[in-house]
């Protein structure tokens, strides 16, 4: 079965000092992904306009959507690589608005380019992440972030937090880790995701003789799933696990915390590693590099990362297409 329609997907071009423009007009210019979505840009026209006089990209030659949020000055050129307030401001502005469509089905899903945090302090807004604010605006508690690639998956825990605080485990917060991770390989196309779950000390606890944790909060979760008709197990030691999975054991790898899943998933292809947002009523995925404000407006970033994410909304906001699809048929 096939779905009626292909999705509609926005995109946003994250930090104007960045390679966000750029790296957006490179991956439009295939026209494979271009033809594969109705493909709306947020942004601003000076950002357009900076990314077409570096890349040699005629955005309007693709024939794509624009929608321009106004927000920057039309006279002022693009200053690359600076951290400013109004760059961050504008920035989150985009987020904001792809957000609101996505959750009034204006689109089916939303790519976001990289924006940086400290910018969008200096704007005045408390922000941590993409992930966080979008799930605030979703009215969501419980997001989580996924990072998916070609050979392996991962979803983490807990993300943007210290340390100490991500080794407070919870055995429910991780059983609901395990149940998102499972839908969205779902979305994916794993018929039933094969997954494994991460100790959280080394040799994953080696029962008891390196902490409780692993026996104490991540063996329970496990087994809940399991009974749950999840194909889960563990807690697998941290230092072996990523090595098999990545060798086809296992399709998503559970991350205790931040560093534990990104390590791994970074050097086995960075490229190619795409940023998803669990635990929220939409579909959203995004490079996972930063704003790159040292090569910015060089024509240097390369856009394979931003094909990633795009192809990966396309693919995620297709099942859900025919998911409904099917139940409504049903």
């Amino acid at each position: 079965m096939t779905a009626s329609r292909i999705p509609t997907v926005v995109l946003t071009l994250g930090d104007p000092a960045g390679v966000g423009a750029e790296v957006t007009l490179k991956a439009l210019a295939k026209e494979e992904v271009r033809a594969s979505a109705n493909w709306i840009v947020l942004g601003d026209g000076p950002s357009i306009a900076a990314a077409e006089k570096s890349t040699g990209v005629n955005f309007v030659a693709l024939g794509v959507d624009f929608r321009d949020a106004a927000l920057l000055d039309t006279k002022e050129p693009i200053a690359f690589g600076a951290l400013r307030a109004d760059y961050g401001a504008a920035a989150v502005r985009y987020v904001h608005d792809a957000t609101l469509m996505c959750l009034d089905g204006s689109a089916d899903a939303m790519v976001t380019a990289p924006l940086n945090k400290e910018a969008v302090t200096m704007s005045g807004m408390s922000f941590s992440g993409h992930t966080e604010y979008i799930a605030e605006l979703c009215g969501a508690t419980e997001s989580r972030m996924l990072l998916a690639g070609v050979k392996l998956s991962v979803v983490h825990v807990s993300t943007h937090t210290s340390l100490r605080k991500a080794c407070n485990l919870d055995t429910q917060r991780i059983i609901h880790t395990i149940h998102l991770g499972n839908e969205a390989m779902k979305l994916l196309g794993h018929v039933k995701p094969r997954i494994a779950v991460c100790g959280l000390n080394p040799h994953a606890g080696e029962h008891g003789l390196f902490g409780s944790e692993d026996e104490e909060f991540i063996k329970p979760a496990v087994e809940a799933c399991r009974a749950q008709g999840i194909d889960c197990e563990g807690p697998a030691a941290p230092d072996t696990i990523f090595f098999r999975a990545a060798k086809g054991s296992h399709d998503l790898v559970v991350a205790m915390y931040h560093d534990q899943g990104h390590i791994p998933m970074k050097l086995l292809d960075f490229e190619a590693t795409v940023n998803t947002s669990l635990g929220i009523p939409i579909i959203r995925t995004s490079v996972d590099h930063g704003t790159a404000f040292d090569i910015a407006g060089k024509n240097i970033a390369g856009e394979g990362n931003m094909l990633a994410a795009m192809k990966m909304a396309v693919t995620m906001a297709t099942h859900r297409i025919l998911k409904s699809e099917s139940a409504q048929v049903s």
